[in-house]
Protein backbone atom coordinates (compact mmCIF):
# COMPACT_ATOMS: atom_id res chain seq x y z
CA UNK A 1 0.00 0.00 0.00
CA UNK A 2 1.67 3.41 -1.42
CA UNK A 3 1.25 6.42 0.51
CA UNK A 4 -1.60 7.89 -0.96
CA UNK A 5 -3.92 4.82 -0.16
CA UNK A 6 -2.42 4.62 3.66
CA UNK A 7 -2.08 8.38 4.73
CA UNK A 8 -3.72 10.77 1.91
CA UNK A 9 -7.04 9.36 0.85
CA UNK A 10 -7.73 8.42 4.42
CA UNK A 11 -7.12 12.19 5.44
CA UNK A 12 -9.13 13.26 2.17
CA UNK A 13 -12.14 10.39 2.96
CA UNK A 14 -12.78 12.77 6.07
CA UNK A 15 -13.95 15.68 4.36
CA UNK A 16 -16.76 16.21 1.92
CA UNK A 17 -16.17 14.93 -1.61
CA UNK A 18 -17.10 17.66 -3.89
CA UNK A 19 -14.20 19.96 -0.98
CA UNK A 20 -11.86 17.51 -2.05
CA UNK A 21 -12.52 17.51 -5.44
CA UNK A 22 -12.04 21.74 -5.41
CA UNK A 23 -8.66 20.96 -3.24
CA UNK A 24 -7.67 18.85 -5.39
CA UNK A 25 -8.03 20.78 -8.51
CA UNK A 26 -6.15 23.63 -7.19
CA UNK A 27 -2.94 21.53 -6.34
CA UNK A 28 -3.00 20.42 -9.86
CA UNK A 29 -3.38 23.46 -11.37
CA UNK A 30 -0.34 24.51 -8.99
CA UNK A 31 1.63 21.66 -10.33
CA UNK A 32 1.21 20.31 -6.89
CA UNK A 33 0.54 16.28 -7.51
CA UNK A 34 3.42 14.48 -9.51
CA UNK A 35 3.69 11.06 -10.74
CA UNK A 36 6.32 9.12 -12.08
CA UNK A 37 6.39 8.70 -15.35
CA UNK A 38 6.59 6.13 -18.08
CA UNK A 39 6.25 5.58 -21.54
CA UNK A 40 6.62 2.50 -23.94
CA UNK A 41 5.89 3.01 -28.16
CA UNK A 42 3.84 0.03 -27.39
CA UNK A 43 1.00 1.91 -25.55
CA UNK A 44 0.84 4.82 -28.80
CA UNK A 45 -1.53 4.73 -31.26
CA UNK A 46 -3.29 6.61 -33.93
CA UNK A 47 -6.93 7.23 -33.11
CA UNK A 48 -9.17 9.46 -35.95
CA UNK A 49 -5.82 10.59 -37.11
CA UNK A 50 -4.93 12.10 -33.84
CA UNK A 51 -1.94 10.66 -32.19
CA UNK A 52 -2.26 9.32 -28.65
CA UNK A 53 0.55 8.72 -26.21
CA UNK A 54 -0.80 6.27 -24.37
CA UNK A 55 -4.59 5.01 -24.21
CA UNK A 56 -5.33 6.34 -20.80
CA UNK A 57 -7.21 9.44 -20.33
CA UNK A 58 -9.19 11.24 -18.11
CA UNK A 59 -12.85 11.07 -18.38
CA UNK A 60 -15.47 14.15 -18.72
CA UNK A 61 -16.15 15.26 -15.32
CA UNK A 62 -13.37 15.88 -13.25
CA UNK A 63 -11.52 19.41 -15.18
CA UNK A 64 -15.26 20.88 -16.14
CA UNK A 65 -14.06 24.14 -16.91
CA UNK A 66 -10.24 23.23 -18.47
CA UNK A 67 -8.48 24.82 -15.55
CA UNK A 68 -6.05 22.25 -15.68
CA UNK A 69 -5.54 20.98 -18.91
CA UNK A 70 -1.74 21.68 -19.20
CA UNK A 71 -0.94 19.62 -16.07
CA UNK A 72 -2.58 16.16 -16.74
CA UNK A 73 0.03 15.36 -18.98
CA UNK A 74 2.26 15.54 -16.04
CA UNK A 75 0.10 12.63 -13.97
CA UNK A 76 0.70 10.31 -16.60
CA UNK A 77 -2.68 10.69 -18.75
CA UNK A 78 -2.36 10.03 -22.64
CA UNK A 79 -5.33 12.53 -23.59
CA UNK A 80 -8.23 14.55 -21.42
CA UNK A 81 -11.97 15.56 -21.79
CA UNK A 82 -12.62 18.68 -20.22
CA UNK A 83 -16.56 19.76 -19.66
CA UNK A 84 -19.22 18.38 -19.41
CA UNK A 85 -19.89 21.89 -20.11
CA UNK A 86 -23.52 23.28 -21.35
CA UNK A 87 -24.36 26.24 -23.82
CA UNK A 88 -25.61 28.48 -20.55
CA UNK A 89 -23.41 28.79 -17.67
CA UNK A 90 -25.40 26.96 -14.50
CA UNK A 91 -24.98 26.03 -10.74
CA UNK A 92 -25.61 22.61 -10.98
CA UNK A 93 -27.62 20.54 -8.33
CA UNK A 94 -28.23 21.55 -4.51
CA UNK A 95 -25.30 20.91 -2.07
CA UNK A 96 -24.58 17.93 -1.00
CA UNK A 97 -24.44 16.36 -4.40
CA UNK A 98 -21.42 13.93 -4.40
CA UNK A 99 -21.11 11.07 -2.02
CA UNK A 100 -18.44 8.31 -2.01
CA UNK A 101 -19.47 4.68 -1.29
CA UNK A 102 -15.91 3.10 -0.14
CA UNK A 103 -16.87 -0.25 0.71
CA UNK A 104 -17.53 -1.05 -3.24
CA UNK A 105 -14.73 1.56 -4.57
CA UNK A 106 -17.93 3.90 -5.94
CA UNK A 107 -19.20 7.19 -6.00
CA UNK A 108 -22.53 8.68 -6.81
CA UNK A 109 -23.06 12.07 -7.79
CA UNK A 110 -26.32 14.52 -9.14
CA UNK A 111 -23.82 17.24 -10.50
CA UNK A 112 -26.31 18.59 -12.63
CA UNK A 113 -23.67 19.76 -14.79
CA UNK A 114 -22.28 22.81 -12.92
CA UNK A 115 -19.63 24.60 -15.04
CA UNK A 116 -19.27 28.10 -16.44
CA UNK A 117 -20.37 27.47 -20.32
CA UNK A 118 -19.09 26.74 -23.58
CA UNK A 119 -18.01 30.62 -23.58
CA UNK A 120 -16.27 30.59 -20.49
CA UNK A 121 -14.18 27.36 -21.86
CA UNK A 122 -13.85 28.13 -25.23
CA UNK A 123 -11.86 31.49 -23.78
CA UNK A 124 -9.81 29.66 -21.69
CA UNK A 125 -8.43 27.48 -24.83
CA UNK A 126 -7.23 29.85 -26.53
CA UNK A 127 -4.70 30.12 -24.07
CA UNK A 128 -4.02 26.47 -23.22
CA UNK A 129 -2.10 23.77 -24.50
CA UNK A 130 -2.68 20.39 -22.73
CA UNK A 131 0.28 18.65 -25.44
CA UNK A 132 -1.60 15.57 -25.08
CA UNK A 133 -5.06 14.92 -27.26
CA UNK A 134 -8.15 16.76 -25.80
CA UNK A 135 -11.62 15.74 -25.96
CA UNK A 136 -14.92 18.68 -25.28
CA UNK A 137 -17.78 16.61 -23.35
CA UNK A 138 -21.13 19.00 -24.37
CA UNK A 139 -24.81 18.40 -22.54
CA UNK A 140 -27.82 20.23 -22.82
CA UNK A 141 -28.13 23.38 -20.28
CA UNK A 142 -30.79 22.76 -17.70
CA UNK A 143 -33.16 25.80 -18.61
CA UNK A 144 -33.41 24.69 -22.39
CA UNK A 145 -36.46 22.97 -23.30
CA UNK A 146 -36.03 19.11 -24.97
CA UNK A 147 -37.50 20.28 -28.06
CA UNK A 148 -34.68 22.64 -28.26
CA UNK A 149 -31.77 20.48 -27.21
CA UNK A 150 -30.23 20.52 -31.05
CA UNK A 151 -29.92 24.26 -30.92
CA UNK A 152 -28.61 24.64 -27.28
CA UNK A 153 -26.02 21.46 -28.39
CA UNK A 154 -24.82 23.50 -31.27
CA UNK A 155 -24.49 26.71 -29.94
CA UNK A 156 -21.66 25.35 -27.24
CA UNK A 157 -20.23 23.31 -30.50
CA UNK A 158 -20.39 26.24 -32.18
CA UNK A 159 -18.37 28.03 -29.60
CA UNK A 160 -15.64 25.25 -29.05
CA UNK A 161 -15.58 23.47 -32.31
CA UNK A 162 -11.83 24.41 -33.03
CA UNK A 163 -10.61 23.83 -30.00
CA UNK A 164 -11.16 20.46 -29.61
CA UNK A 165 -9.86 17.25 -31.26
CA UNK A 166 -13.09 15.26 -30.62
CA UNK A 167 -16.54 16.11 -29.41
CA UNK A 168 -18.74 13.77 -27.02
CA UNK A 169 -22.32 14.64 -26.83
CA UNK A 170 -23.46 13.27 -23.52
CA UNK A 171 -27.44 12.44 -23.74
CA UNK A 172 -26.44 10.01 -20.70
CA UNK A 173 -26.24 11.75 -17.39
CA UNK A 174 -28.69 10.63 -14.85
CA UNK A 175 -28.55 13.97 -13.16
CA UNK A 176 -30.23 16.32 -16.13
CA UNK A 177 -34.08 15.87 -15.83
CA UNK A 178 -35.24 14.10 -19.14
CA UNK A 179 -31.69 13.99 -20.34
CA UNK A 180 -31.46 10.16 -20.98
CA UNK A 181 -34.75 10.66 -23.64
CA UNK A 182 -32.45 12.02 -26.15
CA UNK A 183 -30.78 9.13 -26.37
CA UNK A 184 -33.39 8.18 -28.71
CA UNK A 185 -33.03 7.85 -32.24
CA UNK A 186 -35.34 10.69 -33.36
CA UNK A 187 -34.11 13.20 -30.92
CA UNK A 188 -30.50 11.65 -31.66
CA UNK A 189 -30.66 12.56 -35.25
CA UNK A 190 -31.99 16.30 -34.05
CA UNK A 191 -29.10 16.65 -32.47
CA UNK A 192 -26.11 15.41 -34.49
CA UNK A 193 -27.47 16.73 -37.47
CA UNK A 194 -27.59 20.40 -35.93
CA UNK A 195 -23.75 20.05 -35.11
CA UNK A 196 -22.65 18.45 -38.18
CA UNK A 197 -24.60 21.71 -40.08
CA UNK A 198 -21.95 24.10 -37.58
CA UNK A 199 -18.84 21.71 -38.32
CA UNK A 200 -18.83 18.38 -40.40
CA UNK A 201 -15.44 17.93 -40.13
CA UNK A 202 -15.02 17.42 -36.42
CA UNK A 203 -15.07 13.48 -34.56
CA UNK A 204 -17.86 13.91 -31.96
CA UNK A 205 -18.95 10.61 -29.97
CA UNK A 206 -22.33 9.91 -28.24
CA UNK A 207 -21.64 8.45 -24.57
CA UNK A 208 -24.32 6.17 -23.68
CA UNK A 209 -25.43 4.63 -19.98
CA UNK A 210 -25.11 1.42 -18.95
CA UNK A 211 -28.53 1.02 -18.16
CA UNK A 212 -29.43 0.66 -21.99
CA UNK A 213 -30.78 -2.58 -23.20
CA UNK A 214 -28.91 -4.25 -26.28
CA UNK A 215 -31.57 -3.24 -28.68
CA UNK A 216 -31.25 -0.04 -27.32
CA UNK A 217 -27.84 0.19 -27.87
CA UNK A 218 -28.42 -0.87 -30.96
CA UNK A 219 -30.52 1.77 -31.84
CA UNK A 220 -27.80 4.07 -30.79
CA UNK A 221 -25.19 2.40 -33.01
CA UNK A 222 -27.79 2.44 -35.89
CA UNK A 223 -28.19 6.22 -35.60
CA UNK A 224 -24.07 6.49 -34.89
CA UNK A 225 -24.00 5.08 -38.41
CA UNK A 226 -26.32 6.78 -40.48
CA UNK A 227 -24.50 10.17 -38.90
CA UNK A 228 -21.16 8.95 -39.39
CA UNK A 229 -19.90 9.39 -35.76
CA UNK A 230 -16.19 8.93 -34.83
CA UNK A 231 -16.99 6.87 -32.38
CA UNK A 232 -19.10 6.03 -29.24
CA UNK A 233 -18.29 5.80 -25.30
CA UNK A 234 -19.48 3.10 -22.81
CA UNK A 235 -20.52 3.93 -20.53
CA UNK A 236 -21.52 7.03 -18.25
CA UNK A 237 -22.91 5.96 -14.90
CA UNK A 238 -25.96 3.89 -13.47
CA UNK A 239 -29.01 4.75 -11.82
CA UNK A 240 -28.95 1.18 -10.61
CA UNK A 241 -28.17 -0.25 -6.57
CA UNK A 242 -28.47 -3.55 -6.90
CA UNK A 243 -24.87 -4.26 -6.74
CA UNK A 244 -24.35 -2.12 -4.19
CA UNK A 245 -23.72 -4.03 -0.16
CA UNK A 246 -26.25 -1.77 0.67
CA UNK A 247 -28.41 0.95 -0.53
CA UNK A 248 -26.68 4.55 0.36
CA UNK A 249 -29.90 6.34 -0.27
CA UNK A 250 -28.72 8.96 -2.51
CA UNK A 251 -29.82 9.77 -5.89
CA UNK A 252 -27.70 10.21 -8.82
CA UNK A 253 -25.08 8.22 -11.29
CA UNK A 254 -22.80 5.27 -9.49
CA UNK A 255 -19.47 5.12 -10.81
CA UNK A 256 -16.43 3.31 -9.67
CA UNK A 257 -16.12 -0.09 -9.29
CA UNK A 258 -19.81 -1.47 -8.86
CA UNK A 259 -20.62 0.12 -12.72
CA UNK A 260 -18.11 -2.27 -14.04
CA UNK A 261 -19.66 -5.56 -15.31
CA UNK A 262 -22.38 -3.59 -16.66
CA UNK A 263 -19.98 -1.11 -18.48
CA UNK A 264 -18.17 -3.89 -19.76
CA UNK A 265 -21.11 -5.57 -21.22
CA UNK A 266 -22.07 -2.73 -23.22
CA UNK A 267 -18.91 -1.92 -24.40
CA UNK A 268 -18.48 -5.83 -25.52
CA UNK A 269 -21.93 -5.36 -27.36
CA UNK A 270 -21.05 -2.50 -28.87
CA UNK A 271 -17.82 -3.96 -30.62
CA UNK A 272 -19.98 -7.12 -31.88
CA UNK A 273 -22.13 -4.58 -33.36
CA UNK A 274 -20.52 -1.08 -34.60
CA UNK A 275 -18.45 -0.97 -37.41
CA UNK A 276 -14.87 -1.99 -37.18
CA UNK A 277 -13.88 1.61 -38.39
CA UNK A 278 -16.04 3.13 -35.33
CA UNK A 279 -13.70 3.90 -32.25
CA UNK A 280 -14.78 2.83 -29.03
CA UNK A 281 -13.94 4.47 -25.83
CA UNK A 282 -13.96 2.23 -22.55
CA UNK A 283 -14.76 4.21 -19.08
CA UNK A 284 -16.84 2.54 -16.27
CA UNK A 285 -15.15 1.01 -13.33
CA UNK A 286 -11.39 0.64 -14.52
CA UNK A 287 -9.42 0.52 -10.57
CA UNK A 288 -6.12 -0.97 -12.06
CA UNK A 289 -4.10 -1.93 -14.72
CA UNK A 290 -6.01 -5.42 -15.22
CA UNK A 291 -9.43 -3.39 -15.57
CA UNK A 292 -7.97 -1.28 -18.37
CA UNK A 293 -6.40 -4.32 -19.87
CA UNK A 294 -9.88 -5.86 -20.28
CA UNK A 295 -11.47 -3.05 -21.23
CA UNK A 296 -9.13 -3.05 -24.27
CA UNK A 297 -9.76 -7.00 -24.97
CA UNK A 298 -13.75 -6.15 -24.89
CA UNK A 299 -13.15 -3.55 -27.89
CA UNK A 300 -11.75 -0.66 -26.47
CA UNK A 301 -9.40 1.57 -28.69
CA UNK A 302 -8.21 4.25 -25.82
CA UNK A 303 -10.14 3.92 -22.15
CA UNK A 304 -10.87 6.53 -19.71
CA UNK A 305 -10.78 7.16 -15.65
CA UNK A 306 -12.27 9.25 -12.97
CA UNK A 307 -13.77 7.47 -9.67
CA UNK A 308 -10.72 5.10 -10.00
CA UNK A 309 -8.22 8.21 -9.90
CA UNK A 310 -10.03 9.34 -6.49
CA UNK A 311 -9.15 5.53 -5.33
CA UNK A 312 -6.16 4.99 -6.73
CA UNK A 313 -4.32 8.55 -6.32
CA UNK A 314 -1.70 10.55 -8.45
CA UNK A 315 0.27 7.32 -9.43
CA UNK A 316 -2.79 4.68 -10.76
CA UNK A 317 -1.88 6.01 -14.41
CA UNK A 318 1.43 5.19 -14.88
CA UNK A 319 0.96 2.22 -12.94
CA UNK A 320 -2.12 1.14 -15.15
CA UNK A 321 0.09 1.93 -18.46
CA UNK A 322 2.89 -0.42 -16.82
CA UNK A 323 0.71 -2.79 -16.24
CA UNK A 324 -1.01 -2.85 -19.48
CA UNK A 325 2.64 -3.24 -21.16
CA UNK A 326 3.49 -6.34 -18.95
CA UNK A 327 -0.07 -8.06 -19.99
CA UNK A 328 0.78 -7.48 -23.50
CA UNK A 329 4.32 -9.11 -22.87
CA UNK A 330 2.33 -11.92 -21.23
CA UNK A 331 -0.32 -12.76 -24.03
CA UNK A 332 2.54 -12.12 -26.82
CA UNK A 333 0.54 -8.84 -27.98
CA UNK A 334 3.32 -6.21 -29.84
CA UNK A 335 0.33 -3.39 -30.44
CA UNK A 336 -2.94 -2.45 -28.88
CA UNK A 337 -4.68 -3.44 -31.61
CA UNK A 338 -3.82 -6.80 -31.51
CA UNK A 339 -4.99 -6.88 -27.86
CA UNK A 340 -8.64 -5.38 -28.98
CA UNK A 341 -10.93 -7.42 -29.45
CA UNK A 342 -8.64 -10.28 -28.31
CA UNK A 343 -11.59 -11.47 -25.33
CA UNK A 344 -12.66 -14.99 -25.26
Amino acid sequence: MGLYESVARPLAFRIDPERVHELAMRGIQSGLFKAPTFSDSRLESERFGVRFPNPVGLAAGFDKNGVALDRWRDLGFGFIEAGTVTFRPQSGNPKPRMFRVPEAQGLINRMGFNNEGAGALAHRLEKSNPGIPLGINLGKSKIAELAAASEDYAGSFHLLHTHGDYFVVNVSSPNTPGLRSLQDAGALREILAAMREVDPTRPVFVKVAPDLTPDALDEVVGVAVEAKLTGLIATNTTISREMLPRDPGESGGLSGRPVQEMADRALAHLYRTCPKDMVLIGVGGIMNGDDAYRKITLGAHLVQIYTGWIYGGPGLVPAINRRIVELMERDGFKTLDEVRGSAK
